[in-house]
């Protein structure tokens, strides 16, 4: 049983939902903030939030400051469970392709198949919960509802909207964590180059925490750049309806497609409106990936040397068992 397990896939997953967790917990204000940036279209001239600062000054103004935080069980939820089941996946995937191709590194148009492969069983099964922490954070400060009665409002398959914009944007952790994986083999290769061989297989070679950082800063930007159209429309589309009545009839009917979403943008705020809100989505992904990145390069030696502990309790405990 224990054997039967992958153990180095579950390092994998285990450091990365960890990392996940941590960054998704420090960077949530600054999510909220950008969430709620991105989802407003209104014309010109009766904007609410006319940049970011906007958002968190109304907070503070409000007194609803906490407020900031609404939906943060669920996101750290979901991107608990979306962590571990992408870095699972995408381990999972490359050493399967590596043992049936006999290859011994994984080029570049295979690691992007790889990736957006584990991308979309991460999406199938974090959807609902990626749909309610849109939700909770871009309905009105104080007013954001919990995971069951947010998921129970409509019908069940609304819990999906924005299934097909998430899925293509499975490109993005395609090319962030290739851009991040082919950049990551160039270092250690020339650190390998350094290190005895016999110390190379007491555990996985890791980056150092400075540069886990700027790779991970600088494979999430690119990826966000190149998918950015795409991210502002789901957010668009996973909306919660505003209760504001001054903006009822420019924001109250949300759009359930990414054509809609797009059309939506482009009758109201033109083609810069299709870009609105990237500085902020760059600034706290490429955070938010970096520092993901660092906490799982720093922690996946522990987390291998307790997975090995563990793998060895479990055959002791097996072996007892079998004795019996």
């Amino acid at each position: 049983m224990a054997d039967g397990l992958d153990w180095e896939s579950l390092t994998e997953a285990t450091s990365g939902a960890v990392g996940a967790l941590v960054s998704t917990t420090v960077l949530y204000p600054l999510d909220t903030c950008k969430t709620k940036y991105q989802a407003e279209v209104q014309s010109h001239g009766q904007r609410k939030y006319r940049k970011l600062s906007d958002v968190l000054w109304e907070a503070i103004s409000t007194r609803q400051f906490l407020s900031l935080y609404q939906g943060l069980g669920t996101k750290n939820l979901q991107s608990f469970i979306s962590q571990f089941v992408y870095f699972y996946s995408y381990s999972y995937f490359k050493r399967w392709y590596l043992q049936k191709s006999g290859a011994k590194s994984i080029g570049t148009k295979a690691n992007l198949v790889v990736a957006a492969a584990a991308g979309a069983c991460t999406v199938v099964v974090t959807q609902p919960l990626d749909t309610a922490s849109s939700r909770m954070q871009t309905s009105a400060f104080g007013k954001s509802k919990g995971l069951w009665e947010t998921l129970s409002e409509g019908y069940w398959s609304e819990a999906y909207e924005g299934l097909g914009i998430s899925l293509l944007l499975t490109a993005n952790p395609a090319i962030q964590y290739t851009v991040f994986d082919q950049l990551k083999q160039r270092i250690l290769r020339k650190q390998s180059s350094k290190v005895m061989p016999a110390d190379t297989k007491s555990s996985p070679a890791v980056l150092s925490a400075f540069s886990a950082f700027v790779l991970g800063a600088i494979s999430k930007s690119v990826a966000t750049i190149v998918t950015y159209p795409a991210i502002r429309c789901k957010v668009m589309i996973q909306s919660a309806d505003t209760e504001d009545e001054s903006n009822k009839d420019t924001q109250s009917k949300t759009p359930k497609t990414m054509v809609g979403a797009l059309s939506s943008i482009w009758g109201k705020e033109g083609f810069p409106g299709v870009f609105k809100g990237l500085q902020a989505q760059i600034l706290k992904t490429v955070l938010s990936s970096a520092l993901l990145l660092m906490i799982k390069e720093k922690i996946s030696k522990y987390t291998w040397i307790s997975m090995l502990a563990l793998r060895r309790f479990l055959l002791i405990s097996q072996k007892k068992i079998m004795s019996h």
